[in-house]
């Protein structure tokens, strides 16, 4: 317990003034310090128990859209620097999202549907591959990643990319699909929204992402060391802190026109891309997660289940 207070003395301004940043007059967190104290530095403690060599430890960060897996991992990042005194990089899988130009000849030689970022597919894999080798290396030499820009759904130009100058201790590695696994071609079949039943008559859109997710992303995401799950109570509640983020975002950019801000009716529509990885994953991630986060309905983290994997 003195430990934990002890850590609290020590990087709970940083951490502040890190929530406060991403703050907005309309939109405040609650309960800041007993989301660091109480939740974030014992999730902390037990990953610098986790930390037993020269080889980057890999923790993945997974939720469905709007649980704030950005937030929590720059928070957790924090507090592994300053008081653990680690080396730590954030990463998310959105950086690699491929390029609005790659997901247009998707879009025209695979499915329609794939023009939209989001599902597996839509990742540059083979990039992401190579990053994982890049900071594993004995032989360390500091690259550049992609950045990805949501607000122009595209990503940014070279000179805009992320720089990482050092071999970290641990890779914080977020996105909404993190660990998620493939279903059985069977339960493909029943369409759980209008954008499958309209859109993928045929299943051959659901089948794409389905095979993407049992091959090439089940080589990256094995490469995890530990996955922590935030766990929603429901969809729904995801749809509407996606869309808090949206308004979030328009408001943080000065309401300019020009940025590609979605309104309800067009992230519903959007976050129908994601419904059925999101909803399998509700139902399954818990059971193999190292970390399982539960959030209340207010949004705020209610319980932490640490599972022996």
């Amino acid at each position: 317990m003195q430990s934990i207070s002890d850590c609290f003395y020590r990087v709970k301004l940083d951490c502040l003034k890190y929530i406060a940043s991403q703050e907005t007059k309309k939109f405040k967190f609650k309960n800041k310090k007993k989301l660091i104290k109480t939740f974030l530095i014992p999730i902390c403690f037990w990953i610098s128990q986790k930390k037993k060599n020269k080889i980057p430890l890999i923790i993945g960060l997974s939720g469905g859209q709007g649980t704030g897996k950005s937030t929590l991992s720059k928070i957790i990042s924090i507090i592994l620097k300053k008081y653990f005194k680690f080396k730590v990089y954030n990463i998310s899988i959105d950086d690699f999202y491929k390029t609005k130009k790659e997901r247009e000849l998707l879009f025209k030689t695979r499915h329609p549907l794939l023009i939209t970022r989001g599902v597996p597919g839509t990742h540059d894999i083979n990039m992401l591959s190579n990053f994982l080798k890049k900071i594993k290396t004995k032989n360390f030499k500091k690259f550049k990643f992609p950045s990805f820009d949501k607000s122009t759904d595209d990503r940014k130009k070279k000179n805009q990319w992320h720089l990482i100058k050092y071999k970290p201790d641990i890779l914080i590695f977020e996105g909404w699909c993190i660990g998620s696994k493939h279903q059985n071609t069977k339960n493909l079949k029943k369409s759980i929204n209008e954008t499958e039943k309209f859109f993928d008559k045929n299943l051959k859109w659901r089948k794409f992402v389905n095979l993407q997710l049992k091959n090439k992303y089940k080589k990256i995401f094995n490469q995890i060391d530990y996955l922590m799950y935030l766990k929603a109570n429901n969809f729904n509640l995801l749809k509407k802190w996606r869309l808090k983020q949206e308004k979030k975002l328009l408001m943080k950019n000065n309401f300019t026109n020009n940025l590609k801000i979605m309104n309800k009716k067009k992230l519903s529509e959007f976050m129908q891309t994601y419904e059925r990885i999101t909803k399998h994953m509700l139902k399954t991630t818990p059971n193999y997660a190292s970390v399982v986060i539960k959030l209340d309905n207010n949004h705020e983290i209610k319980k932490i289940k640490f599972n022996q994997i």
